[in-house]
């Protein structure tokens, strides 16, 4: 029977105590238990990190919390495309032509938007219909700007042109580090839109040839007849 008494004086100094502990000072909280859990460490990307608790040296932790900031090796983030590998030689840029872009066909969203990032990236150096006449270009300060209209570049293959785009081409340096993997594939794309279509590249060549050819029959042929008519 001296049970019940004694849980329920217990009960009440807890009761007690925590309210005591709890309600000290509003503008506070009272004791957690696990403030690890309560309060995680928040550890931003590029801040300095306590070098008396974190390490970044995998070989020697000690007591410190050991940190690396480096994705795991293998992985790929969400909604990320597969890593570039091709390496920056001669050789990777001869295999690059094998590399097919991975994107679908440009459509609303995501051609506007590879508009927006050719005109932010590239059209201040090749324009903006990809021409070469881009304000960099027309200043005179920088010479030798490609026009990606011409047929060298209109023959070019996606891979190689996302290999420039990667790794920085002549003058042109990289642009990996302003652009996301599908980013540079959209530009590739665009790049395509603004070209003129392969087909209609050597059916102007075949016309200019088939004018060329008739004004030489034309030549002869009045050749021909002028000197018949001599005879």
């Amino acid at each position: 029977m001296r049970i019940k008494p004694i849980i329920i004086v217990s009960s009440l100094s807890i009761a007690a105590l925590a309210v005591m502990t709890g309600c000290e000072n509003k503008r506070k909280p009272g004791r957690i238990y696990m403030p690890d859990m309560a309060y995680s460490r928040a550890i931003e990307t590029y801040v300095s990190l306590d070098s008396t608790i974190f390490t970044v040296d995998r070989k020697d932790p000690g007591n410190k919390i050991y940190y690396d900031r480096k994705p795991v090796e293998g992985t790929i983030g969400i909604g990320e495309l597969f890593p570039y590998t091709l390496p920056n030689d001669s050789s990777g840029y001869a295999m690059s032509a094998q590399v097919k872009n991975p994107l679908p066909p440009l459509t609303g969203k995501d051609s506007v938007e590879a508009s927006r990032l050719f005109n932010i990236n590239c059209a201040i150096c090749h324009g903006p219909g990809a021409q070469g006449n881009g304000p960099i270009s027309t200043s005179g300060k920088i010479g030798g700007i490609a026009n990606l209209t011409l047929p060298n570049y209109v023959q070019m293959a996606d891979g190689t042109m996302y290999h420039s785009i990667n790794y920085g081409k002549n003058l042109m340096g990289s642009y990996a580090g302003q652009l996301s993997r599908k980013q540079r594939w959209q530009i590739v794309q665009y790049i395509r839109k603004l070209q003129p279509k392969p087909a209609q590249t050597s059916g102007t060549a075949e016309a200019k040839g088939n004018i060329t050819d008739t004004t030489a029959t034309k030549t002869a042929g009045s050749k021909t007849g002028s000197t018949g008519a001599k005879k």
